[in-house]
């Protein structure tokens, strides 16, 4: 008997972790078990997701499984995203310069400033009085 093989990749961006499974397919790209027109429905963060498919021009030959949790609907794009990139490497290993080129194999590290004590949040403090 055998099995498909899937090519595995993570992805993360600010709290949002995406697992990523690639196969040769037909071009379909499912997140969290429903379509990518339903999950993501703007048109730039669809495109930021399939933006490793345009650059390594293989949009139409993998199906693309994902799992993605945490974070909002911005966050979570950008880590499919990391996460189609880094299993295309695993892939081929020639479309490394491309996606370094284009910026999709560099993690984005900006991340939640923590609330400070004395303060109502991480910057902001309470109103100063004077008298």
């Amino acid at each position: 008997m055998v099995t498909e093989q899937y090519i595995w990749g993570t992805g993360r961006r600010k709290t949002s972790v995406a697992s990523v499974r690639i196969k040769k397919g037909t071009g379909r790209v499912i997140v969290n078990k429903r379509d990518i027109d339903e999950y993501f429905p703007v048109a730039r963060l669809k495109g930021l997701v399939q933006n490793p498919l345009n650059v390594t021009k293989t949009l139409g030959g993998y199906d693309v499984l994902v799992n993605v949790k945490g974070g909002g609907i911005n966050g979570q794009a950008g880590a499919v995203c990391m996460g189609i990139a880094r299993a295309m490497i695993k892939l081929d290993s020639t479309f490394t310069d491309s996606l370094r080129e284009n910026g999709l194999l560099t993690r984005d590290s900006r991340m939640k400033e923590r609330k400070k004590y004395g303060r109502k949040g991480a910057r902001k403090s309470f109103q100063w009085t004077k008298r």
